[in-house]
């Protein structure tokens, strides 16, 4: 591990970004360029003092998470993430399956949803990023371990992650969820993730079986999804799907129709923002 390189790589890397590039709220007083090292390490979802270390050359080996985290947190490119990795002693994770690492456009884009929730997973379901409203609509996932972090696994394993949607909307939820695994699935043969997610899935959960042995195939798209949600109540909700194709990335963005009871309730949300309330799995 390069300490003095990292930590020199880390603060040209808070420097060259804005409070409004990351979609937070520049503020007043601020007297250098950049980012705080506490903004980066709220974005990071790493303690101020830890990632103040590591830019003064005297922190731990960042885990893999945590690089996976940074890059996310400093908008990184491809190229820039593989380098942050190289500096930590790591290797750069594998391109040919689904990276954990979110394309800075990508995030840009989930940035400048400020009014509608919208958060990016991969096609197996693992949550990468959110924007504020989709925290206070599903809950802040990012936050949870990395296990927790899957909706799949959740949905099948975790009674409460159920709670956010209907009962009578449970069984299609299910139904989707197998026939859109099935499919990533057939479509990387080679790539471990989907197919130790399925082995898991069938073991440990008897729906799911039963549904995989159905074999039904579908694929992401536009829907009308509802959620329950413990403050504002029933929200029927579009929900639009932007395909990321080179890293098996996926947009999902939850919207409402103007006039309709569910704008109005998602108006309220934005008002309400993010609650101490648990984390849901949708």
């Amino acid at each position: 591990m390069n300490r003095a390189e990292l930590a020199d790589f880390l603060r040209r890397g808070r420097a060259r970004l804005t409070p409004s590039d990351v979609g937070l709220t520049p503020g007043t007083r601020r007297r250098t360029p950049g980012l705080r090292r506490e903004e980066v390490a709220q974005l990071a979802g790493m303690s101020v003092d830890y990632y103040t270390r590591l830019e003064q050359s005297r922190g731990p080996r960042p885990s893999r998470q945590m690089l996976t985290a940074l890059g996310r947190a400093l908008r990184l490119t491809d190229v820039e993430q593989d380098h942050l990795f190289h500096l930590a002693g790591e290797e750069p994770p594998r391109r040919e399956t689904a990276s954990a690492h979110v394309r800075p456009g990508l995030l840009l884009i989930l940035d400048r949803l400020h009014d509608t929730p919208a958060q990016v997973v991969n096609d197996c379901g693992e949550v990468l990023a959110q924007n504020t409203m989709a925290k206070a609509l599903v809950g802040d996932v990012m936050s949870r371990p990395p296990r927790e972090r899957n909706l799949l696994r959740l949905f099948f394993l975790d009674p409460a992650a159920r709670t956010l949607f209907p009962p009578e909307d449970w069984a299609p939820h299910a139904r989707a969820h197998v026939s859109t695994l099935r499919a990533v699935a057939a479509a990387r043969p080679d790539d471990p993730e989907p197919a130790a997610l399925v082995a898991e899935l069938r073991a440990a959960s008897e729906e799911f079986a039963r549904l995989w042995d159905e074999h039904e195939v579908s694929q992401r798209n536009r829907a009308t999804k509802r959620f329950l949600h413990p403050l504002v109540g029933l929200l029927e909700l579009d929900c639009e799907v932007m395909v990321s194709h080179q890293h098996h990335h996926l947009l999902v963005v939850h919207s409402a129709r103007p006039g309709t009871e569910a704008y109005e309730r998602l108006a309220l949300l934005r008002v309400v923002g993010l609650q101490d309330m648990s984390p849901s799995k949708a």
